[in-house]
């Protein structure tokens, strides 16, 4: 296949490499040379080291994308910066030590807050995105952690099972931003349960 098709618009990745497999499509890609050290705002292009990462992106007709994408680690020059290295991969394609795109992420989050953790593993799975139910609900809590600070003023709560008649939670939603404020775990129904003693 032609190497400079388009495959997905991500910001700065280069495609190497478009290889069908038997579970779906792999990307060869590259990530950019340069970057803006995140410490002390200062460009380099300086290079440190190279390392692979494998990142899972949009189906394509259903079909899964996996990215091999090679990222390179850059040296920041300025003395008083707090950090040494740093990535060259920009926030809008994957976050740090993250296995996915960053609008997979996002697709994750959105069926998270309106279906929750085992229906959206049902039709991540039949739109060709594989995320297990655990991962679901950690990209909520992720999410929970990540919202901006603030006064709440319409909140929304609910309560679900984790395993049916054994582990409950509560979650609690700010429906003015659509983000999720917190989750908490419940003891166990046998726990809760009111006591038969006189």
């Amino acid at each position: 296949m032609n190497k400079t098709v388009v495959v997905a618009p991500l910001s700065g990745i280069r495609v190497n490499e478009v290889v069908q497999t038997g579970a779906g499509w792999e990307v060869a890609a590259t990530g950019p040379g340069c970057g803006t050290c995140p410490s002390c705002g200062v460009a380099s292009s300086s290079r440190h080291s190279r390392y692979r990462r494998t990142l899972q992106d949009l189906p394509t007709q259903g079909s899964p994308v996996t990215i091999r994408l090679t990222v390179t680690r850059l040296k920041c020059r300025t003395p008083l910066s707090s950090r040494w290295t740093f990535t060259s991969i920009r926030p809008s394609v994957t976050g740090p030590r993250e296995r996915r795109t960053s609008r997979v992420r996002e697709i994750v989050r959105l069926l998270a807050h309106s279906t929750g953790g085992r229906p959206s593993e049902r039709l991540l799975a039949c739109f060709g995105m594989a995320v297990s139910d655990d991962t679901v609900i950690r990209n909520l809590k992720r999410s929970s952690r990540q919202r901006d600070a603030g006064a709440l003023r319409v909140v929304g709560i609910d309560d679900w099972s984790w395993r049916k008649g054994f582990r409950f939670g509560t979650i609690i939603v700010d429906l003015e931003r659509r983000t999720v404020v917190d989750l908490h775990q419940a003891k166990a129904a046998a726990d809760t349960a009111p006591s038969n003693c006189c």
